[in-house]
C-alpha cells in the first residue's frame, strides 16, 4: 500500500474526478474490508500520511474508568483506564487510537479492496456526468447523430454519451443520417441499472425559448423577457416577451431587422412561422394580443365559469365578422396557440357588422350635403 497517494493522484487524472472524490473511495473501501477482516465494532479512521504518501489505519477506543462493567461489544470501543496507560499518559474520557498495518491484510481482503474501488469509482464517474447534465436541462445541446432505429429514434452522441431524440421528439417532417449534427434541448435525464439515460426534444417549446434566446442579445442580457411561448411543431408557434425598459421594443427585438434574428429561429424549426406577442399583465388585453393577427373589440373574463378539469379560465372574445377567420386561423391553429399561451379557454362571439348596401346610403347622402355646401358657397361669391 505504500504510495497509495500517488495510485490516487494517477486514477483521479486518469478517471477526470477530483482528488479528494477518489480518496473518500479509497477511505471507505479501507473501512469497509477492515470490518469484514477485523472486527465490525471497531470505530475505524482512514488518515492520509503525506509525508511517507500512504494512508493509515486506526481504530479509535474511549478511555473508561477501571470499575466500568464492559460487555463484549464496548471492548470495541472502551478501554480501561489501567490499559490505556500502557500507551501513554492518559485520563478518563481521552480518545486513543491504535494503528494496523494495512500489510498485514490478506491477499483476499486486497482484491475485495480493488473491485470495491472500480465499482465505486465508476458510480462517482456517472454521479458526477448526471449532475453535469442535470445542470443543462432545459438547455440546448449539440451532437453528432450515430444512429437511427426502425421506429424512427435518433441516437445523439453527446461527449462521449448516447442521448435520444425520440420519434416523438422529433418535428414532423424531419429525418437525420448518421453523422448529421443536429441540435436539441436536453429535456430528461436519469440513471438506472442500465446507465445514464438522456433524452433530447425539438418539439417542446423551451427549445424555440432557447433558439430565440441565442439570436437575441437582449434576451441574454435580461433587457427582454420571455414570458411564455406555445408550438404547433412544425407548424405554428407563438411567443410572448416584453421589457421593463420603456426604450426597448421587444418584438423588434425578437424579429430583427428584415426579420433576419426571427427567421434564423424560424429556419432551425423546420420553417415554422413564430408571430411574437407583447404580454400583458392584464389578462384580457393579453389575450387580445394573443389572438393576432385578428382585431379584438372585447374581451371578459368569466370568473365563474372556470374548467373544473384543468383549472383555466374561460374568455368570452367578441369579435367582427370579418375577423373571425383570422382569429381562428388555419385549422384553428392561431385561436390554440392564443389559448396555450394565455392558459384559458376561448370562446369566440362574432358581431354582426353592416352590410355594404346598407352602408353606401350614408356616404351618398354625405356626399350630397358636401356638394350642395360648395354650390352655396360658390352663389356668395358670384352675387
Amino acid at each position: 500500500m505504500e504510495k497509495i497517494l500517488d495510485i490516487i493522484d494517477l486514477i483521479a487524472y486518469d478517471k477526470g474526478l477530483d482528488n479528494g472524490v477518489v480518496l473518500e473511495i479509497v477511505k471507505n473501501g479501507l473501512i469497509k474490508i477492515a470490518q469484514e477482516e477485523i472486527n465490525p465494532l471497531y470505530d475505524y479512521i482512514v488518515e492520509p500520511d503525506l509525508k511517507e504518501r500512504t494512508l493509515k489505519l486506526f481504530y479509535r477506543k474511549k478511555v473508561c474508568a477501571d470499575d466500568t462493567a464492559l460487555t463484549e461489544e464496548d471492548l470495541a470501543t472502551l478501554i480501561p483506564l489501567s490499559q490505556a496507560k500502557e500507551f501513554g499518559d492518559v485520563s478518563i474520557g481521552d480518545e486513543l487510537d491504535c494503528e494496523l498495518q494495512l500489510e498485514e491484510m490478506s491477499r483476499g481482503a486486497i482484491n475485495k479492496l480493488f473491485l470495491n474501488l472500480e465499482y465505486n469509482l465508476q458510480r462517482s464517474i456517472e454521479d458526477q456526468i448526471l449532475q453535469s447534465f442535470r445542470a443543462q436541462l432545459g438547455k440546448i445541446v449539440n451532437g453528432q447523430v450515430v444512429g437511427v432505429d426502425e421506429r424512427g429514434n435518433t441516437f445523439v452522441e453527446i461527449d462521449s454519451i448516447r442521448a435520444v431524440l425520440p420519434q416523438k421528439n422529433r418535428i414532423k417532417g424531419e429525418s437525420f443520417k448518421v453523422g448529421d449534427t443536429i441540435r436539441a434541448v436536453l429535456k430528461f435525464v436519469s440513471i438506472n441499472r442500465n446507465g445514464l439515460q438522456v433524452e433530447l426534444s425539438r418539439t417542446t417549446p423551451k427549445f424555440l425559448e432557447e433558439l430565440l434566446a441565442m439570436e437575441v442579445p437582449e434576451i441574454k442580457d435580461n433587457e427582454v423577457i420571455i414570458f411564455k411561448s406555445a408550438r404547433i411543431p412544425g407548424d405554428r408557434a407563438k411567443i410572448a416577451v416584453y421589457s421593463n425598459n420603456p426604450r426597448i421594443d421587444p418584438i423588434g427585438c425578437c424579429v430583427g431587422v428584415k426579420g433576419v434574428r426571427i427567421n434564423a429561429v424560424s429556419k432551425e424549426l423546420a420553417n415554422e412561422n413564430i408571430d411574437c406577442v407583447e404580454y400583458h399583465n392584464t389578462l384580457e388585453i393579453f389575450i387580445a394580443k394573443a389572438l393576432t393577427p385578428a382585431q379584438i373589440v372585447s374581451v371578459k373574463i368569466q370568473e365563474d365559469d372556470t374548467n373544473q378539469e384543468n383549472g383555466r379560465k374561460k374568455a368570452i372574445v367578441q369579435i367582427k365578422s370579418n375577423q373571425k377567420s383570422k382569429a381562428i386561423g388555419k385549422g384553428g391553429v392561431n385561436i390554440r396557440l392564443a389559448s396555450m399561451l394565455c392558459e384559458c379557454d376561448i370562446e369566440l362571439q362574432e358581431i354582426d357588422t353592416p352590410s355594404t348596401a346598407d352602408s353606401s346610403t350614408p356616404a351618398t347622402s354625405d356626399n350630397s350635403a358636401q356638394k350642395s355646401g360648395l354650390d352655396a358657397l360658390s352663389s356668395l361669391f358670384k352675387n
